[in-house]
């Protein structure tokens, strides 16, 4: 009788804090989108993962296509907004380039929802992403921060002309996801743990070096 009334007021508990169970919904969304895929995804294992009634997820997020485009919101979101709080410009640019290029990879390495959920966007051919204007325009905030890193960095004669700041990121970008995306592939290919700490500890410093190499006279 004593675990039939803590059972009960759990659940009354759980029904009772909608912020924890959209919570909950959206973690659970993260998971089955990310190992399954937009088209793969059931409504039904999303609910039985975050816990509550298919009625709660349409009640919070609208349907199965709701619920994605808010994944993909937080994913990117997450990264836009870390990325600004970097406060970059108020850095030497070499050290803002260094900076940027070390949160990148460690965003990457310790967020893999993004590495998940960006890879199933990518074979939607980012038709999902397009009705996200704020992550577009933080993006290309970001590219036009990089652009002034680099005219900085000329300017004070310590980088070099005629750099690309798009072209430089998604290079960023892919030296920081590839071995993410690709880690089982490639740890069997290569006979290597492309997951192990001490390795990506070693990747990082070569992303970085390989990045800084390109830039700085």
């Amino acid at each position: 009788m004593a675990e039939l009334k803590s059972d009960r007021a759990t659940k009354s508990k759980l029904k009772r804090d909608p912020v924890a169970t959209k919570e909950r919904i959206l973690r659970a969304g993260l998971a089955e989108f990310g190992s399954k895929g937009y088209g793969g995804a059931r409504i039904a294992s999303i609910v039985k993962k975050a816990r509550c009634n298919t009625r709660m997820l349409y009640h919070y997020f609208g349907g199965k296509k709701e619920l994605y485009l808010a994944c993909l919101e937080r994913v990117y979101s997450k990264i836009r907004q870390e990325e600004q709080n970097l406060d970059l410009l108020d850095m030497d640019p070499i050290d803002a380039l260094q900076t940027l290029v070390q949160f990148t990879f460690d965003h990457m390495r310790n967020n893999p929802d993004f590495v998940h959920i960006a890879g199933v966007e990518n074979t939607q051919k980012g038709k999902f992403l397009k009705r996200l204007p704020p992550v577009s325009n933080a993006a290309h905030d970001l590219i036009e921060t990089i652009d002034e890193i680099l005219k900085r960095g000329v300017k004070a004669g310590v980088m070099k002309g005629g750099v690309d700041a798009f072209q430089l990121y998604v290079s960023i970008l892919a030296l920081s996801y590839l071995h993410l995306s690709n880690r089982y592939t490639l740890s069997v290919s290569y006979g290597r743990d492309i997951e192990e700490e001490a390795w990506l500890d070693e990747r990082k410093l070569h992303v970085r070096d390989l990045i800084l190499s390109h830039v700085v006279r």
